[in-house]
């Protein structure tokens, strides 16, 4: 008989863990019968989640309520709201955490915390001008090394002193990467309410932020790469390189293509943004895949889009509103659960030495910002100013800090004391910046007029441009402008874009020669070609300096965006192109309404004196045949000045023609100057007195000053033409086509009361020129002219003008009285005191940055 078979061996036991209690558990999704089938409707998972996700919301927004008047930052409430539901405070009490955050559920929220930082990433992406940064000023790049540089090796430091044994060395990048964010939205805002955007320091502030949150990109994804295996690092950082090499050159012009597909007007339906969605989600697998994160991914993947303001504003409609309202505060709450204030003196750690070291994370900027002030020329009190406004935080600093200890490379502590940090010296950005940032430059802003202007002065012009089709009318007139060494002239050119959809607004200033750098957009080619055309035009002529700005902004705001340029740039001269252009039948065609209300904005509101260049035909390389037409006023005063000035140029000709009015029609208005003192309001336009006999007296004063000191030079001639009338008026201006003057300078006509134009005024197609300017510009002539209609900027005051400023008729008194109670204080006494165009007038001042900084933006970026 066969031996029976051995027995099979049978499986292993671990005999140390016999015995041991095993805590299970079984999770649910939701309890079909609710309350009736068990008492706690918190066990399942949904339920529960609902909850955590309210409380989240709810808890951030009383929060921000509260914070509100303060002037917090958004960015404050929400950590704050975090801290308040983790273990600091609430979820240190034991039944509130076991009930509402209890451990097993952690996972799941911070899974959607995590998917939240992916979309965030993807916007954040989608909104960064990665061009900008190029066109960044030395100040601001030395201001931003330095404020990266010793604040990492501060941040480094602080990890070294609160490490534990045994932790991970890679720790320090994520601490130091923290110490490097300055959060360029959150500052933006900060800038515009304490009213620090146009000074020197706000825009350094402003423009170095930029480049720090790019470096802060960088250092998180290094950080990331890191804290993986150490073994296969190299293979981690070649993938990621390669990957970003490969949607740069492969999938945007991908993308381009497919674009360019979609019929013009059509939109982007959504098949598009679920498809874009589908992307950005693997994308992000992808990268997790490679050893970096799936948010690194998503980030490329939005800096990659193509320029697209419709596409870029149908995403940010559909997803930017539920990312941060509701998906955001999920990811603070992680944050929150993360921090444990009670850990701040773990070990061997004392409270002075946490306080030390807050205290060193808070001044790591202004350390950085004192170190750049020995290369850039700014006082010490400056640079503390400036490295207060470079602590200000953004959601950037919490994702680099989660993320590290989710990755195990920092402790409970580093992570809270970080946070806390973090948290201090977001708060006291606003009140501090007010102590140590001046909110005007120091340099006065005199010459507003060029009337005023001392002949060895330099004349300084701000030149606007909608497209190179401006060009030659604008370079034309620059180069009649006679600068010398002697007189030179400073010009700015700005560029205007019209900003559409919900991207920030940006005002990005161009270095001499970056013309030929430009990229291949529409707008990049139009760039290069203003670029060019003045720096040619600054090395042909002698005494002349040129820079060239590009300002993005929606046209409701353009107007005011150009006042705060010529107030920036100390301007005494605004040159607008007019809003038509002659087609080639000869006829005068709209090419964009919208200008004309720019235009009309910046007349209202101007700091200084402003000109609207129409060019009827091809203007020759500068003007040869100039004539002023003259009826007396301040604009008139200023035209014939600065035709003057142009007269000094060889082989160039000078005609002032006066027009009179007849002794009977000069009685007739006199016995109705009362009534011509009556409020008027005329096109939008409000009209406000002057003085009648001083102004008059001014007129001759100029007039004589002209006839003695042009008296036996035959380029130069006054002509005076007695007129009865309207018809005899606007025949003489008719009649002067014979006369082939390739320029006529003109005044707006503002607080002129003459008979020879009053009738005009009713009839005018654009009042912005005045009666005389729409005459030129209406009428059909056969020759070719360009015609500059000027306005002379009026000094004001709290009581009222100082001659005045008007728009056709007189006014009375009363009305710039009952106007001035309309105006804020700062803009009277600073601006020059901005009239009302109408009851009905568009709230065109800024809200808050970017939010051009309260329309959402309303955040504008400044490169200097």
């Amino acid at each position: 008989m066969a031996a029976p078979p051995p027995p099979s061996p049978g499986p292993d036991v671990d005999l140390d863990r016999l015995g041991q209690v095993v805590v299970c558990f079984s999770q649910t999704i939701y309890r079909s019968n609710g309350v009736w089938e068990g008492p706690d409707p918190l066990a399942p998972m949904i339920p529960l989640f609902i909850l955590q996700i309210m409380m989240a919301i709810l808890s951030s927004r009383i929060c921000n309520f509260v914070l509100r008047p303060l002037n917090q930052p958004p960015i404050v409430a929400e950590i704050l709201s975090g801290i308040i539901l983790g273990p600091s405070m609430l979820g240190h009490i034991e039944g509130f955490r076991k009930h509402h955050f209890p451990n097993h559920n952690f996972e799941t929220i911070e899974t959607m915390g995590h998917f939240a930082l992916v979309l965030y990433a993807f916007l954040t992406g989608l909104q960064m001008d990665v061009k900008s940064l190029v066109h960044t000023g030395t100040k601001s790049r030395i201001v931003a090394a330095s404020g990266s540089i010793i604040p990492f090796l501060i941040g480094a430091a602080i990890f070294f002193i609160l490490q534990a044994e045994a932790q991970s060395m890679i720790g320090f990048i994520f601490c130091g990467a923290a110490l490097t964010v300055t959060g360029f939205s959150v500052l933006a805002k900060i800038l515009d309410s304490k009213r620090l955007l146009n000074t020197e320091i706000g825009k350094i502030a402003a423009s170095s932020a930029l480049i720090n949150d790019a470096f802060s990109w960088v250092f998180l994804t290094l950080g990331l790469l890191f804290a993986g295996s150490l073994g296969n690092v190299q293979w981690a950082v070649l993938s990621t390189v390669g990957f970003v090499v490969f949607f740069a050159n492969y999938v945007r012009p991908l993308l381009n293509w497919l674009i360019s597909k979609t019929p013009e007007g059509q939109g982007f339906s959504e098949f598009y943004i679920c498809s874009f969605i589908a992307v950005i989600s693997a994308v992000g697998c992808f990268t997790d895949a490679i050893g970096t994160h799936p948010m690194i991914g998503a980030f490329v993947f939005g800096l990659i889009m193509p320029n697209n303001e419709v596409l870029s504003t149908a995403i940010l409609d559909r997803l930017e509103d539920f990312v941060m309202g509701i998906f955001m505060p999920v990811f603070f709450l992680v944050c929150g659960l993360r921090t444990n204030t009670f850990t701040l003196t773990n070990g061997n750690t004392s409270i002075f030495t946490v306080l030390a070291l807050i205290l060193l994370a808070c001044s790591a900027k202004i350390i950085g910002a004192l170190v750049a002030s020995c290369y850039t020329g700014m006082s010490a009190k400056e640079a503390i100013g400036l490295g207060i406004l470079s602590n200000t935080k953004s959601t950037m600093v919490m994702i680099i800090l989660e993320v590290g200890q989710v990755q195990q490379v920092l402790s409970v502590q580093q992570y809270t004391v970080m946070v806390i940090a973090v948290l201090i010296m977001t708060i006291v950005a606003t009140p501090l910046a007010a102590m140590y940032c001046p909110t005007q430059d120091l340099v006065p802003y005199k010459r507003r007029t060029i009337q005023n202007a001392k002949s060895e002065e330099e004349l300084r012009i701000l030149a606007c441009i909608h497209g190179t089709n401006n060009l030659p009318a604008v370079i034309s007139l620059l180069e009649s402008s006679n600068s010398t060494v002697s007189s030179p002239i400073t010009v700015f050119g700005a560029q205007l874009v019209e900003l559409v959809g919900r991207a920030p607004a940006m005002m990005v200033v161009h270095s001499s020669g970056s013309g030929r750098h430009v990229g291949g957009s529409q707008e990049d080619i139009q760039t290069s070609q203003i670029i060019s055309t003045f720096d040619n035009y600054e090395l042909r002529s002698h005494g002349v300096s040129t820079q060239v700005l590009t300002a993005r902004s929606p046209y409701d705001t353009m107007a005011d965006d150009i006042c705060k340029m010529a107030k920036e740039k100390r301007a005494a001269f605004i040159i607008l192109p007019f809003h038509k252009q002659q087609g080639e039948d000869g006829e005068m065609e709209d090419m964009n309404s919208a200008i004309q209300t720019v235009n009309e904005g910046v007349l209202l509101s101007a700091p200084c004196s402003v000109g609207i260049l129409v060019e009827r035909g091809r203007p020759s390389k500068y003007a040869k045949n100039i004539a002023v037409l003259y009826l007396g006023g301040p604009d008139d005063r200023e035209a014939l000045t600065y035709a003057w000035r142009m007269s000094a140029l060889p082989d160039v000709h000078l005609t002032i023609i006066r027009f009179v009015p007849g002794k009977d029609v000069s009685a007739e208005v006199e016995e109705d100057a009362d009534a011509d003192l009556e409020l008027t309001r005329e096109n939008s336009f409000v009209s406000v007195s002057i003085d009648p006999a001083k102004d008059k007296a001014e007129d001759e004063d100029l007039l004589n000053t002209f006839r003695t000191g042009t008296e036996g030079d035959e380029s130069k001639k006054l002509i005076e033409l007695v007129l009865d009338d309207e018809e005899e008026f606007t025949n003489a201006i008719k009649s002067l086509d014979d006369r082939s003057f390739d320029l006529y300078v003109v005044g707006r006509g503002r607080g002129v009361s003459s008979a020879l134009t009053s009738g005009l005024a009713d009839w005018c197609e654009c009042p912005e020129l005045g009666a005389v300017g729409d005459l030129l510009v209406t009428s059909e002539f056969e020759s070719s002219f360009s015609v500059l209609v000027v306005q002379q900027y009026v000094r004001m005051n709290k009581n009222g003008p100082s001659p005045s400023s008007s728009s056709g008729g007189g006014s009375m008194a009363s009305a710039a009285e009952s106007m001035s109670q309309r105006m804020d204080t700062d803009m009277q006494m600073d601006m020059g005191f901005r009239m009302s165009f109408s009851e009905h007038e568009p709230d065109t001042s800024y809200d808050s940055p970017t939010s051009s900084i309260g329309r959402r933006q309303q955040e504008h970026h400044y490169m200097v």
